[in-house]
């Protein structure tokens, strides 16, 4: 009996232990790993191996964030993200144009979380879901009018799968010593490199050599033209990845040994059979 009992005790544990978020760095100061080759085409919703994420670019800001477990994702969430009846576990939205929010989200998403709270206050989202933790970094937006909101936009951080993925939103400024310190360490990120909208391609250019991320996702460009540029500013200290697809799995393993740019292209989420 006593040894029956210890082995269904040490199933549940190893159950329960695979739905564990693997321990993020975020917050600690840490070199990337050398690895193998981090990138293949693979449809947004296959099975994803052991402590391993997909990052699929949807469109303008939009990334589908995809768990080993199916947790997903959606950062600055319009409503509309394809012919998929896929319904999100989470989105993030900022409000500082209508391609970056909506008002009306299906009320059946369980999770949405704004950038923005009262006019000028900011917001605080910490949440937990298991093997994806989400939390934001308040940073400041223009408002309507040419005028300022402060704390009006928000970065959003994902830790899952031990990576540290962040999406700086619709970024307006350089951030602080204090917000830098509260992004931390980032493994991947997704930066707005129109340089205009947002802030100008030297600020955004300074930012990312700051923040060495292992692989920047420009998003948020308006022409290959545009695009081009940002990556002429890029070259000389980030490897260049030009993809023809829209998405790529990363894992801690496989983050590449100099820090690289990777273009993905913009594709709508369908389901197998659309």
């Amino acid at each position: 009996m006593f040894r029956i009992t210890l082995v269904l005790v040490l199933m549940a544990a190893a159950a329960t232990a695979q739905d564990i978020r693997r321990p993020s760095h975020c917050i600690a100061v840490a070199e990337s790993a050398p690895g193998l080759k981090y990138l293949h085409k693979a449809n947004w919703s296959d099975p994803l191996p052991n402590h391993t994420v997909r990052l699929q670019y949807i469109a303008h800001a939009a990334f589908l964030i995809r768990s080993t477990s199916g947790l997903n994702a959606i950062t600055d969430f319009t409503g509309f993200y394809g012919t998929t009846t896929m319904i999100p576990d989470i989105v993030t939205m900022n409000h500082a144009h209508s391609s970056h929010w909506t008002a009306n989200p299906d009320p059946a998403i369980p999770h949405v979380l704004r950038g923005w709270g009262p006019f000028g206050q900011g917001i605080t989202h910490h949440l937990d879901l298991g093997d994806m933790l989400i939390r934001n970094i308040s940073t400041d937006i223009r408002s309507e009018f040419g005028g300022q909101e402060d704390k009006g936009n928000s970065i959003f951080v994902f830790e899952i799968a031990g990576l540290c993925i962040g999406h700086l939103g619709h970024l307006h400024h350089e951030p602080s010593d204090a917000q830098y310190a509260a992004i931390g360490r980032l493994d991947v990120v997704m930066a707005p490199v129109d340089g205009g909208m947002t802030v100008p391609l030297p600020t955004m250019i300074r930012i990312l050599q700051r923040l060495r991320s292992s692989i920047v996702i420009p998003m948020h460009w308006f022409s290959d033209y545009g695009l081009g540029t940002f990556l002429d500013g890029m070259k000389e200290e980030f490897d260049i990845d030009i993809r023809d697809s829209g998405s790529i799995e990363v894992s801690l393993r496989s983050l590449p040994s100099r820090p690289t740019v990777v273009v993905l292209r913009p594709e709508w989420l369908r389901d197998d059979d659309t």
